[in-house]
């Protein structure tokens, strides 16, 4: 509910932001404010999308979707690095073409004092969805913050042109920071990019929050014999751990899945929103196996000595 909120802010935002550059650039006749209306555009709709994302990852599980919808979260977040890298490669165009074709500005001023608002109001809502996304580990959340900090220093950066332009004369400072601004919005999205789309291939968790995993598990190591096959997993805001717990063989079926409602507790503690999954062992089964491999060792060990004997 927190993150569907913070979503609607940032759409608020930036429908206001979008009209506002978009009648200023018109009026003023500067490419780089119309771009920058474009570049807000493209923000608008990574909103659009964030809100739609997390409402649709924050359903419960159902029948064809029983590990839940999380992962709809980092779809729509390399999508919407994708819309960044779009708007980079689109200030980068209009760049060039105002390089080639420079035309006059009338009222810079208007211009920059525009930017200069979009970008504070960007900077306030993107902390603020930055903040969110990084609590609840919304990549949805976590692409929106990017698109809106992104606009903020392309903004400046427009506004400072703008200046310079105006004090000076030499419509190229314009293009030739469009153009620098661009590089940067496109080198953030390729590393957001891979943070969003890695967890589509069942990438583990962090080496951070597997020792985090491992620590809570070791504070109850004199309550179990070991634990083994731990493994994780991410999909969207959250994790899914499961690991195998082997029991001592006189505990009660209620001594054990108190002890593991009491380890999932801690869990739960240390991460943002884990699914645990622990398969209970007993220490006999333990014992039948080891006793099984020793066995099934010792057997290919003597028909190893055989064939090298009749080898010799």
């Amino acid at each position: 509910m927190r993150s569907s909120k913070i979503a609607v802010l940032s759409i608020c935002s930036n429908t206001f932001i979008v009209l506002l550059k978009l009648i200023v650039g018109i009026f003023t006749g500067s490419v780089a404010i119309i771009s920058e209306a474009i570049h807000s555009l493209l923000d608008l709709v990574a909103s659009v999308i964030a809100f739609f994302s997390v409402r649709i990852s924050n359903r419960p599980p159902d029948k064809e979707h029983p590990y839940g919808h999380g992962k709809f979260e980092n779809i729509s977040g390399t999508v919407e690095t994708i819309l960044i890298f779009v708007a980079g490669i689109w200030i980068i165009i209009e760049s060039v073409e105002k390089l080639l074709h420079p035309t006059p500005i009338k009222m810079p001023i208007i211009g920059v004092v525009v930017m200069l608002i979009g970008a504070l109001i960007n900077w306030r809502v993107g902390k603020i969805v930055q903040k969110v996304g990084n609590e609840t580990h919304s990549v949805a959340m976590q692409s929106n913050a990017l698109h809106l900090l992104t606009d903020v220093y392309s903004s400046l950066g427009v506004a400072v042109s703008l200046i310079l332009v105006s004090l000076t004369g030499w419509e190229f400072l314009d293009a030739l920071i469009g153009i620098g601004i661009a590089i940067y919005i496109m080198k953030e999205s390729i590393e957001l990019g891979r943070k969003s789309f890695t967890p589509l291939l069942d990438t583990g968790l962090s080496t951070d929050e597997l020792k985090q995993i491992e620590n809570v598990l070791n504070s109850f190591k004199s309550q179990f014999i070991e634990y083994h096959d731990l493994r994780t997993r991410r999909s969207g805001a959250e994790e899914h751990i499961d690991f195998h717990l082997v029991l001592p063989s006189y505990l009660s079926i209620e001594e054990a899945h108190l002890l593991c409602d009491k380890i999932e507790d801690e869990i739960k503690k240390v991460l943002v929103d884990p699914k645990i999954l622990i398969h209970v062992e007993p220490e006999n089964e333990r014992i039948q196996k080891i006793d099984f491999l020793n066995a099934s060792s010792r057997e290919e060990q003597e028909l190893q000595g055989v064939g090298n004997s009749l080898k010799g």
